[in-house]
């Protein structure tokens, strides 16, 4: 879990959620609020009342159906296994109440860490055929290290500041995974006040449907409940796109570039989107294949 792995059986092994050997932490160590994705309040540091004693949740197949519709929607980038096994060494927070603090400490800030580490993983992909990337494999070794320090240190960081030291080479990497990419005339939204399609746009419940949206950069954009049905996305940079409840229905998401399973589980599809390698079909879009 220490190495930056390739891609095996279509997940990064290290960057991707293994609940088997985590101790329940996105059920415990995060809050939610009485909202749309969740129906009650729940503070920082209680566990979930669906928790189990093995650290499952009870209602996992009805999870929507209950209202917990958050749950079904994060991803904590193999941020859990992390800290339950390598940063505490197999230690639960069931065991030790100092143990607990410290653990639900770090975990978000591992969470973080794992995300960009997703997307500089990403980027040493893009630039590999295109140009040198040691650049790219010196900084995500950069952050790697940080993943493996001390509860105490990792609770210490800046994490924003880490994204920001590497955001330059993910833009890099988008750009020369572009380069020479004609891009298409997307069909014109059609609100009344057409809106740029640029870097962090506000497209909330634009109509692109059918868009050839392939080399654009919308990094950043607010994309919520926009209808992207039939567009094309392929090697179209989503670093950081909202795309909550946005309907992917036959879109083409396959070479989209920096786009997250978590983002693809906040959206609506069905058995006609295309996603990329390696990523699930979320159990709740219509017409999900079997």
């Amino acid at each position: 879990m220490g190495e930056r792995t390739r891609v095996a059986l279509g997940r990064r092994d290290d960057l991707g959620a293994d609940c088997d050997n985590c101790f329940g932490l996105c059920c415990v160590a995060l809050a939610f609020a009485k909202s749309a994705d969740f129906p009650f309040d729940k503070p920082a540091g209680d566990p979930c009342v669906n928790l189990d004693a093995h650290d499952g949740c009870r209602i996992h197949p009805q999870l929507r159906d209950r209202g917990f519709k958050g749950c079904t929607v994060f991803d904590c980038f193999g941020a859990g296994q992390k800290i339950s096994q390598r940063t505490f060494a197999g230690r639960s927070w069931r065991d030790d109440p100092e143990v607990r603090m410290r653990m639900f400490a770090s975990f978000p800030i591992m969470r973080r860490l794992h995300e960009l580490l997703w997307y500089l993983d990403e980027a040493i992909s893009l630039v590999t055929p295109l140009a040198p990337s040691a650049e790219w494999v010196v900084e995500f070794e950069r952050v790697r290290a940080l993943t493996e320090e001390s509860a105490e240190t990792l609770t210490s960081l800046d994490v924003d500041a880490q994204f920001d030291a590497s955001r330059a080479l993910l833009v890099r990497a988008s750009e020369l995974a572009r380069k020479g990419f004609v891009i298409a005339s997307a069909s014109t939204p059609k609100p009344k006040r057409a809106r740029k399609l640029q870097p962090g746009s506000d497209l909330m419940g634009v109509d692109l449907a059918g868009a050839d949206l392939r080399g654009r950069t919308l990094r950043g954009s607010i994309l919520i409940a926009a209808d992207l049905s039939g567009a094309d996305l392929e090697l179209c940079d989503l670093l950081g796109v909202d795309l909550r409840d946005a309907d992917l229905s036959g879109a083409n998401l396959d070479g989209a570039i920096f786009l997250t399973q978590m983002q693809v589980n906040s959206a609506r599809g069905d058995d006609a989107t295309r996603l990329p390698h390696g990523f699930e079909r979320p159990t709740h879009w219509a017409g999900r294949l079997a």
